[in-house]
């Protein structure tokens, strides 16, 4: 994150620091991580050098840090309300459709795993971004989880944590096939078992 992060902008700084970053994302969804220049983030922005460096001081290694914290977020906020509301089967069938639908209009181009590429999988940004996101969306399941535990839907004893764990690794492991081959039907295989399982 950058330092400009950290601190406290006013309105209108908040604003253009949005602008750039979402422009930024904008490029990397068209072209892919490597091709994006800062120029291409500058013309489409409308931003100067300046101040695309005031905002992000590193360059741009930090302004794709950010746009990749940008995505990691849409992945989530893409789910949504659905992934925060999983109270009744019902509600699970509807988010199991979402993030199906989610994934499936994504196809084989996916602008996190294009910017994760560029700026090294392995970096401690990169990785504080990964785990961020994988922990955030295991929490929400778990909750959902926990929520039909609550109700008497699901075992008492199972444990949610463990079992959220076990339904994000089929989702990211079906992903991971869909943008190899292009085919949703291990995403599909994943939920569908993942949360027959949870019934049993």
């Amino acid at each position: 994150m950058s330092p400009e992060a950290g601190r406290s902008l006013t309105r209108k700084g908040a604003a253009t620091r949005q602008r750039i970053v979402e422009g930024a994302a904008a490029e990397v969804r068209e072209r892919g991580a490597a091709a994006v220049t800062l120029d291409d983030v500058r013309a489409r922005t409308g931003t100067s050098k300046s101040q695309l460096f005031h905002y992000f001081p590193g360059g741009k290694d930090d302004l794709l840090l950010t746009v990749a914290r940008h995505e990691s977020a849409k992945v989530l906020s893409d789910q949504q309300p659905q992934l925060g509301d999983l109270t009744s089967w019902p509600a699970w069938r509807a988010w199991r459709d979402r993030v199906l639908a989610r994934y499936r209009a994504q196809g084989t181009e996916c602008p996190l795993n294009s910017l994760m590429s560029q700026i090294g999988r392995n970096t401690p940004g990169a990785r504080a971004v990964t785990s961020e996101l994988i922990d955030q969306w295991q929490r929400e399941i778990a909750n959902g989880i926990r929520h039909m535990q609550g109700i008497g839907e699901i075992r008492a004893g199972l444990d949610a944590d463990e079992s959220a764990a076990a339904l994000l690794a089929g989702i990211q492991g079906g992903v991971a096939v869909m943008l190899a081959t292009g085919r949703s039907t291990h995403l599909q295989a994943a939920l569908d078992v993942g949360i027959q399982s949870l019934r049993r």
